[in-house]
């Protein structure tokens, strides 16, 4: 019989998951960071990520200054998805190889709460690309903003609400609209204007039951 070895992850991951050690930040100074992916398609198991966008919030306020951003080498091509994204195969924009993307996303993101809309799509291609690269998944709790509209109580059924749908429902400006980080900058203010409707109509704040794992 074989003696249980510890599976030794790469000093990068170690470093993200060693931040959860100290996850004791009141909610109220928690730091959230809204992201989102461009890919080459809708499979999470066999599509690529194209792009990755980012950025933080904290006390209330969207931080630009503390925002991430990064366009990924493509191994794949889909012709069909540069109509909505605008990635070319080629071009003058600086790629980088998966690997090193998702080395500086995890040491961006740290223990932050991480927020997308219809999350489960990205932090899945996120997962999909760790598995690659033989690394437990995301460790992050997540927040939807497409689940916490439904918490609001605006609506009573379980309809898909796009983030186009609920940016014109809260009069939100589309700029750069699906480029990773206009969609990140968007779900940024969709969230702020989720919680303040969370609060006034629930009289509450966000709590920990509205975090996701996945």
């Amino acid at each position: 019989m074989g003696w249980f070895k510890r599976k030794i992850h790469p000093e990068f991951y170690n470093a993200y998951a060693e931040t959860f050690k100290y996850n004791s930040t009141p909610l109220q100074t928690t730091r959230f960071v809204v992201f989102d992916t461009e890919t080459t398609g809708l499979n999470t198991k066999t599509d690529k990520i194209l792009s990755i966008g980012c950025v933080a919030i904290t006390d209330g306020i969207i931080d630009v200054a503390d925002s991430f951003e990064c366009y990924l080498i493509q191994s794949q091509f889909n012709v069909d998805t540069v109509k909505i994204h605008g990635i070319l195969k080629s071009g003058t924009i600086i790629k980088i190889e998966q690997r090193e993307a998702i080395i500086q996303f995890l040491d961006y993101i740290k223990n932050a709460v991480i927020v997308a809309h219809h999350a489960a799509f990205d932090v899945a291609m996120i997962n999909q690309a760790l598995k690659q690269m033989d690394l437990p998944k995301l460790k992050n709790k997540v927040i939807d903003t497409g689940q916490l509209y439904k918490k609001t109580k605006y609506v009573k059924n379980q309809k898909h609400y796009s983030l186009d749908t609920l940016c014109n429902t809260f009069n939100i400006v589309m700029h750069d609209r699906h480029t990773a980080s206009g969609d990140a900058y968007l779900t940024a203010v969709l969230f702020l204007k989720l919680s303040a409707l969370l609060k006034a109509k629930k009289n509450r704040a966000l709590k920990l039951r509205d975090f996701l794992n996945y």
